[in-house]
């Protein structure tokens, strides 16, 4: 049988499968569900700084109206929670209720759009018992109002804000837009963060023609979308100083042995797991230990980013020499 435990962020998974944030790990039950499947590691759905700051205005009036501000205080404001029933004390809970439960790595998330107002939380959430924390940092370019420098700078500063406050690993998922995405990303890699998840996704706009409503577009992935990513981790493997995660299209084995060929330590999944169940998971292992007896391979670690840019045999194959012979021979 082939060895698939992998090492990510510096945490010891029993597989290259982490089930992502999403819907599926907002329980206990759920969470304990995940891990007798098969994924390696769970990352919480996150809470959102506008959760968080809207819990600390509530603390600080409170204390306010109580007429006990004053430095000392903020001790109380900082840990204890026990009095104010709201998503963020829940989120403490579900994240020591999960360490309690679960022997594989808990992941915290938070979804963050600016670089403070929450991040003291992250200290929290490591008092929690959170093995790590994934920032999801959300940045469209569409607020003309912000240069694209701008916009590196809140991933850099939130990332110098958290780290002085943690000592768990940290992650950043963040979106593909950025005007020079790969220099971006090495720099990122070289803060202190110990993984990179590439990429969170944006739903895209639709609307009815006929009620001139907007409608929800697809929410799920599919296959056809894994391949953006796939080329990224690609191109990123072996140049940036941290573990580099997949996500967004992987559904099945195939998949997730082209992230690994790719150069990717884990593989992030949710869309596969709400369109065929949790099951999904085993059968993604069972097509990767085939693939790997049939390979020859041992372990991950004899074919990891085999078909990366600093390794493949055609390096050619990531740039736009290739879009052309491809459209080239079109319908020939």
């Amino acid at each position: 049988m082939p060895e698939i435990s992998t090492n990510y962020m510096g945490l010891k998974l029993k597989s290259p499968i982490i089930a992502s944030s999403s819907g599926l790990t907002d329980t206990i039950e759920k969470l304990i569900d995940l891990e007798k499947s098969g994924v390696g590691a769970v990352v919480l759905k996150s809470i959102f700084e506008e959760e968080i700051i809207q819990h600390t205005q509530r603390s600080i009036e409170k204390m306010s109206a109580s007429g006990f501000i004053y430095p000392e205080t903020m001790e109380y404001f900082e840990y204890d929670y026990d009095e104010i029933e709201d998503p963020v004390q829940n989120y403490l809970k579900l994240i020591s209720d999960a360490k309690k439960k679960l022997t594989i790595p808990v992941i915290a998330s938070i979804n963050c759009v600016s670089e403070n107002g929450w991040d003291d939380f992250a200290h929290v959430i490591e008092k929690a018992g959170a093995d790590a924390l994934e920032l999801n940092i959300f940045l469209l370019p569409s607020d003309s109002t912000r240069s694209a420098d701008d916009n590196e700078k809140i991933y850099f500063e939130a990332i110098k804000r958290v780290l002085a406050k943690v000592k768990i690993p940290v992650s950043i998922k963040l979106g593909p837009y950025a005007s020079n995405l790969a220099a971006l990303l090495e720099k990122l890699s070289k803060t202190g963060i110990a993984g990179l998840v590439l990429f969170n996704r944006s739903y895209n706009t639709d609307f009815d023609i006929n009620t001139l409503e907007f409608t929800n577009s697809s929410v799920l992935t599919t296959p056809a979308d894994i391949y953006h990513s796939l080329r990224w981790v690609a191109l990123m493997s072996g140049k940036v100083k941290c573990s580099l995660a997949a996500s967004t299209g992987v559904h099945d084995g195939a998949g997730l042995i082209k992230m690994l060929l790719a150069g990717a330590s884990t593989v992030q999944v949710a869309s596969t797991l709400y369109r065929n169940g949790n099951g999904q998971v085993a059968k993604m292992i069972s097509e990767l230990t085939h693939w790997m007896n049939e390979q020859g391979y041992k372990n991950l670690s004899e074919f990891s980013g085999k078909m990366s840019y600093t390794k493949t045999y055609n390096p050619a194959a990531f740039e736009r020499i290739q879009f052309m012979q491809q459209y080239r021979n079109y319908g020939k």
